[in-house]
C-alpha cells in the first residue's frame, strides 16, 4: 500500500458530489443544524503553481472581482436568511489567494461578510491565506485591523531552484520581505506551508528550508508531500514524486519536534499552548465532527449533518473560468445545487476519518454518544491497520507510523458508494 494514496482534508471529496434534483431550499437543509464555522472562498491567484489542484484561476479581467464580490454578497444574504440564528465560532478566508484582492477590495470583503452574515470577525478566530507576492503592508493592515488572528502563507521552499522546479517562480528575498511584513502587522498566529518531494530536493536542502522557516518562529507549520495530479502543471510534465518523500517527512517531523513543536496531524505542527489558543481557527466551541460549516463563494462547500453541498467543481483552467462566470451571474442562492447526502453509515465514516487523522485520535465516548455503538465493534480498525493504530478505553489513536501513513488510512476508509462516485466523476 502506497503511503500517499490521497490527501483527505474532507469526506467525501467533491468529486463524489452530484447535481441535486430537486434542489432543496437552504432553509430546509439547515433546519435544526448548528452552523459553527464560516468559510469564504476567493478563487483568484497571481500565478498557478505547478503543484496546485485548487479551484482557482490566474488573474482577473477588469470588473470580475467587483462582480464576484457582488455575487458573494447576494449569496451571503440568501444564506443568512436560511439559517436559524447562526452563531459562528470560527471563520476562514481561503482560495485561491484572498490577498489577491487589494486593500480596498479586502475592506469590502470584510464589510459584506460581517453585515450580510451578522458575524463579528474581531470576536472569533479568523484565518486568512496569503502568498509572498500579495502579503503587502497595506493588505496586512486591513487584515490586522479587521480581526484576522491567523495568517497562512504558502512558501513551499526557501531554495529558489526548488521554487522554480515546483513552478512557483518566487525569490527568497520576496518571501522574507513578506514574512517580515506579517510579523510587523501584529497578527497573532503565523503559519508557514512547506512542501517536500520537489524535484531535486535533498535532505540537506529540506533541512535548510525548515531552518529558514524557524527563523520567524511561526506558531504553526504545515509540511505537505508533493502530489502530482494529471490536471496540474507538474502532472502535465509527467514528473514523479521524489522516491525519498517518506524519508523527508520523517526528517521534517523530527526536526520540528526537536525544535519544540507538537505534532497535531501528519501535516500540522504547532507550538505548545492551551487548546484553541487565540489566533488559531480551532475554537473551543467548535467541533468539526458534529458542527456544520457555511461556505460562501463558488468553490466553497457547506456541511450539515445530512447534506454536504456546493457548486460545480473543476481544476482545469477553462472549466474553472466557466464556473466563476456562471457564479457572478447567479441570483438563485437560496437552494443547494450540487452535493452529497449522508446516511447513517456515511456519517459514521466521516466522523471516523476526521478523528483518526489527528494525533489525539477518536474519542470512543463521543462516537458512542453520537451513534450508540463502539467504533471498534463497527470497524475492525486494529486488525485492518496493524501497527498504525492503538486503542485504550477512551480513544483510538494513530501511532507515529500511523500518522506517517495518514494518506493511506483515510482513503482506505472510504465507502464503496463514495469510491464509485469518485471513479465515475474521473471518467466523465
Amino acid at each position: 500500500m502506497t503511503p500517499y494514496e490521497g490527501y483527505v482534508y474532507a469526506y467525501p471529496h467533491k468529486t463524489a458530489y452530484r447535481p441535486l434534483d430537486p434542489r432543496p431550499a437552504l432553509s430546509e437543509v439547515w433546519a435544526g443544524e448548528r452552523a459553527g464555522a464560516l468559510y469564504v472562498h476567493i478563487p483568484f491567484c497571481e500565478m498557478r503553481c505547478g503543484f496546485c489542484n485548487l479551484f482557482t484561476r490566474t488573474g482577473a479581467p477588469e470588473g470580475l472581482i467587483g462582480a464576484y464580490l457582488d455575487a458573494l454578497e447576494r449569496q451571503a444574504r440568501a444564506v443568512r436568511a436560511a439559517l436559524d440564528g447562526p452563531r459562528f465560532t470560527t471563520a476562514a478566508f481561503g482560495g485561491g489567494t484572498p490577498t489577491y484582492l487589494d486593500a480596498r477590495e479586502l475592506t469590502r470583503l470584510f464589510d459584506l461578510t460581517e453585515q450580510a452574515m451578522g458575524v463579528g470577525l474581531r470576536e472569533i478566530p479568523l484565518s486568512v491565506e496569503t502568498s509572498p507576492a500579495t502579503a503587502t503592508p497595506d493588505r496586512l493592515a486591513v487584515l490586522a485591523e479587521r480581526g484576522a488572528s491567523r495568517i497562512s502563507i504558502g512558501v513551499q521552499s526557501f531554495v529558489d531552484a526548488e521554487a522554480r522546479a515546483a513552478v512557483r517562480p518566487q525569490k527568497r528575498a520576496e518571501v522574507e520581505a513578506a514574512l517580515d511584513a506579517i510579523r510587523a502587522s501584529g497578527i497573532a498566529t503565523l503559519n508557514i506551508d512547506l512542501i517536500y518531494g520537489i524535484d531535486g530536493q535533498t535532505p540537506d536542502s529540506w533541512s535548510h528550508s525548515l531552518e529558514a522557516a524557524l527563523t520567524w518562529r511561526p506558531e504553526e507549520l504545515y509540511l505537505y508531500p508533493l502530489y502530482v495530479r494529471p490536471l496540474t502543471g507538474l502532472g502535465r510534465q509527467d514528473r514523479a514524486w521524489d522516491d525519498q518523500r517518506m524519508e523527508l517527512y520523517r526528517l521534517g517531523r523530527d526536526h520540528l519536534l526537536d525544535a519544540g513543536y507538537d505534532q497535531v496531524s501528519m501535516r500540522m505542527f504547532r507550538l505548545p499552548g492551551p487548546p484553541g489558543p487565540p489566533g488559531t481557527t480551532e475554537s473551543a466551541d467548535y467541533c468539526c465532527q458534529t458542527d456544520g460549516m457555511v461556505g460562501l463563494g463558488c468553490g466553497a462547500r457547506s456541511y450539515t449533518s445530512a447534506l454536504h453541498h456546493s457548486f460545480e467543481y473543476a481544476v482545469g483552467a477553462r472549466h474553472v473560468r466557466t464556473i466563476i462566470d456562471d457564479y457572478v451571474r447567479r441570483d438563485d442562492f437560496g437552494v443547494a445545487n450540487v452535493g452529497f447526502a449522508l446516511d447513517e453509515e456515511e456519517r459514521r465514516r466521516r466522523h471516523l476519518i476526521q478523528s483518526l487523522l489527528r494525533t489525539e485520535g477518536l474519542s470512543r465516548d463521543l462516537y458512542r454518544s453520537r451513534f450508540g455503538t463502539d467504533v471498534l465493534d463497527d470497524y475492525p480498525l486494529l486488525e485492518r491497520f496493524p501497527g498504525w493504530l492503538t486503542a485504550d478505553a477512551s480513544a483510538v489513536r494513530p501511532t507515529p507510523d500511523g500518522l506517517a501513513h495518514s494518506d493511506a488510512i483515510g482513503p482506505a476508509l472510504f465507502s464503496p458508494r463514495v469510491r464509485a462516485l469518485m471513479e465515475g466523476y474521473a471518467a466523465c
